[in-house]
């Protein structure tokens, strides 16, 4: 399995996925330990108008562990494959821990409104 983390440079998951500076690429063995760990730079631009959705479906992830992005990049990156959990954050090794371990539920939340910041979360278009 493999799962990705919009990451900072400090690795805590980036509050908006279509901004990070980079993503994680998290490689997971049947033993639910982390085999492999890999850094994807971000494109430059707005995530859910990049092709990075098609860049991580071909790179065989299934899994996007996120803080929050627009309705836009979910739907993108659901039509590639890829299921969404929004609302993480923290440092991205301990959150594809406690994922593996069955930790980690989607918020359900989407960024709406672009160019406005919402109570609980930050939409940075």
């Amino acid at each position: 399995m493999k799962i990705a983390v919009p990451t900072t440079q400090n690795n805590t998951v980036d509050a908006h996925f279509g901004h990070c500076e980079f993503y994680t690429i998290f490689t997971i063995d049947e033993n639910k330990n982390i085999e492999k760990k890999e850094i994807l730079q971000s494109p430059q631009g707005c995530g859910c108008k990049s092709n990075i959705a098609g860049t991580l479906s071909q790179m065989g992830i299934k899994i996007l562990l996120a803080g929050n992005m627009g309705s836009g990049a979910v739907n993108v990156l659901s039509s590639h494959g890829i299921a969404v959990y929004r609302g993480c954050a923290g440092d991205v090794t301990e959150l594809v821990k406690e994922f593996v371990n069955g930790h980690v539920d989607d918020s359900g939340e989407t960024c709406n409104h672009h160019d406005q910041h919402e109570e609980g979360h930050q939409c940075d278009h």
